[in-house]
């Protein structure tokens, strides 16, 4: 029924000068959850099949964490970069872009967008 299945929402700890550092931060907090829902549903008993899809909606963060050949430029998101990438390799998430206007989440807001940015 596309119905959430587990809701974030939360200040992010530190402040970035670029929307590329802020997408890849919330990249590795949404996978974090993935792998922690992953988890769970498997001590249920539940079979997953395939990686979860993560919809980003920034080209960079698309390019820099699906194409392995790739390299990242800004050493200050190294942490977020890897976590990202090192779940990609494994198989356990797939990153999808999904530009702005398809995104479901914006569609509430005036003109398409979100209001603080």
């Amino acid at each position: 029924n596309r119905a959430p299945i587990i809701w974030f929402s939360k200040r992010q700890n530190t402040v970035e000068t670029s929307t590329f550092g802020s997408e890849f931060i919330a990249a590795r907090i949404a996978v974090e959850l993935v792998e922690g829902l992953r988890y769970k549903l498997r001590m249920f008993g539940i079979p997953i099949d395939g990686p979860t899809n993560v919809y980003i909606d920034n080209d960079s963060v698309v390019c820099n964490s699906t194409h392995p050949e790739s390299a990242l430029k800004k050493k200050h998101n190294a942490i977020a970069y890897h976590r990202v990438r090192e779940a990609v390799a494994a198989g356990t998430i797939r990153i999808v872009h999904q530009a702005k206007e398809q995104s479901e989440v914006s569609a509430g807001f005036p003109h398409g967008g979100f209001p603080f940015g």
